[in-house]
């Protein structure tokens, strides 16, 4: 099993920005792909971004250049995997998930509201 502990959602005004952050715990050295999908009410779960073990990152299209994501793997007992999301507008309202896959397995942190709106 994987434990998460997501932060950094809340209530933004459009234009604003927000830093979410989510730490996976770690039993290995091996680096492992993370990421963020978001879902809004009444809509389906997608990708927001993705950051590979060696580093490589996508993003949707939707976020293009307002979204970066990062991690920090120099932590022994966990990963960190950061997004930092600027110019929001109230699209990019909804729950936002980290996610680590291990092997053919994806396991999934809590999720972290984001809301824009003014």
């Amino acid at each position: 099993q994987v434990q998460f502990v997501e932060s950094g959602g809340g209530l933004v005004q459009p234009g604003g920005s927000l830093r979410l952050s989510c730490e996976a715990s770690r039993s290995s050295p091996k680096i492992y792909d993370m990421g963020w999908y978001r879902q809004a009410p009444g809509k389906e779960r997608e990708l927001v971004a993705v950051i590979t073990g060696a580093g490589r990152t996508n993003y949707a299209d939707s976020v293009e250049g307002r979204f970066t994501i990062s991690r920090d793997n120099a932590k022994n007992k966990v990963y960190l995997v950061y997004l930092q999301m600027d110019n929001l507008t109230p699209e990019d309202t909804a729950t936002y998930f980290c996610y680590t896959d291990r092997g053919a397995a994806r396991y999934w942190g809590q999720g972290t509201q984001v809301t824009v709106s003014s």
